[in-house]
């Protein structure tokens, strides 16, 4: 695999990790009871981006290097 090949697939596999983590733990704002007016009633209270791309990261290092040691593995 050469490093552009592996950062492409490690691109894709991120991306796909973060679409997964994102609806985990999130709040809407009629959920919690504090609609800010102007904004729609489901919109994230806190989101927390920065400790789901941090979440999403360390997962998709480890898919990757599963990636990785089976595409080393099985030479394809």
């Amino acid at each position: 695999m050469t490093l552009a090949s592996a950062l492409a697939v490690y691109f894709v596999i991120w991306w796909t990790v973060l679409f997964v983590v994102l609806p985990f733990g999130v709040r809407s704002q009629a959920e919690t009871g504090e609609i800010t007016q102007g904004t729609e009633p489901g919109a994230p209270v806190l989101p927390g981006l920065a400790r789901k791309a941090m979440i999403t990261t360390v997962i998709a290092a480890v898919v990757f290097s599963i990636v990785w040691y089976v595409w080393a593995t099985f030479d394809l």
